[in-house]
């Protein structure tokens, strides 16, 4: 996963100083940008993993949580009274608040890497998913490929055999058009070639497929026989 980017909104430049000291002394560090309530703008939200706000002029501090309610990442705001706590919970269920009391700094960092781990947990879930879904695409296509196999060798058989029936008459055409069946008789050739290696793809598949399903048997078997000997 890229590196965590998080955001932190305060007009007291102390913390974000802090929070980015305390931060480096853990295994993983974000990336961060600082900015002050008057700058911030919903597009700036938008672009980070997390947004963290401190301490900020009273008179915006409204203003910037009904902004921040309308985006989607997760938002952690460090209340420094009771009156911004209320604010805050008022505008959106989904804004977190912290009252900033004796340790906060590590609980703000605890609650922040939970987050970043459930947002790197959510992306690693959505890409297996879509590799899945891309692998089951494929799938469909490769059974949809050796289910035509047949109709497509018996019509491949058919070309074949009617341009070397014509071949076998080499007077009968002109110089052109017997390059024709000839080209047509060399790629059917080629065409033959591809549909014999699809059988042998799903028989070692197939073999693939049996030993796997034996490999836990045996190792049960093998167990088994280990435990009668005591």
């Amino acid at each position: 996963m890229k590196q965590p980017t998080v955001l932190v909104v305060s007009d007291q430049g102390e913390f974000a100083q802090t929070l980015m000291s305390r931060w480096h002394s853990e295994r993983t560090v974000p990336a961060f940008t600082v900015m002050n309530s008057e700058v911030f703008h919903a597009n700036a939200g938008q672009s980070c993993d997390l947004i963290i706000v401190g301490p900020v002029a009273r008179q915006r501090f409204s203003a910037l949580m009904t902004l921040l309610a309308t985006l989607t990442q997760p938002v952690i705001v460090v209340a420094g009274d009771a009156v911004d706590a209320m604010s805050a919970n008022s505008k959106s269920a989904r804004i977190m608040v912290l009252r900033q009391h004796e340790g906060w700094v590590d609980l703000l960092i605890l609650l922040s890497s939970e987050c970043l781990r459930r947002l790197e947990a959510t992306e690693r879930a959505e890409k297996a998913e879509q590799s899945s879904a891309e692998l089951a695409g494929q799938a469909m296509l490769g059974r949809y490929m050796l289910d035509m196999r047949h109709s497509l060798n018996n019509a491949l058989t058919s070309v074949l055999g009617n341009a070397e029936l014509l071949l076998l008459e080499p007077g009968n055409f002109s110089e052109e058009v017997r390059d024709q069946l000839a080209t047509i008789r060399t790629m059917s050739l080629r065409m033959n070639e591809i549909l014999a290696r699809f059988s042998s793809l799903e028989t070692e598949l197939t073999f693939a497929k049996r030993d796997s399903q034996r490999e836990p048997l045996a190792y049960v078997r093998s167990n088994a026989a280990g435990w009668s000997t005591f």
